[in-house]
């Protein structure tokens, strides 16, 4: 199983896009197990992610995927 860390925050459509990403890929078998994490509570996150959401990372992993991406650049980030 994937562990990986959602970056997003309140009404931000853009997040609400990649998580339907994330769903359709769990639907055609990924399995992901998925923290969301909104960066308005950390002025830190804001600094590092603001302009970025969403983002997604793996755990363990030094690399995230910002946004924009579609399903097959998620697909891939996630199983690489």
């Amino acid at each position: 199983m994937i562990s990986a860390t959602l970056y997003t925050t309140l009404g931000c459509h853009l997040c609400d896009e990649a998580k339907l990403l994330l769903v359709d890929l769990v639907e055609n078998g990924l399995e992901l197990s998925l923290t969301e994490i909104d960066i308005a509570d950390s002025d830190d996150l804001i600094e590092q992610y603001g302009i970025r959401i969403p983002v997604i990372r793996t755990a363990g992993s030094e690399d995230d995927l910002g946004w924009p991406f579609n399903s097959q650049q998620l697909q891939t980030y996630l199983t690489t």
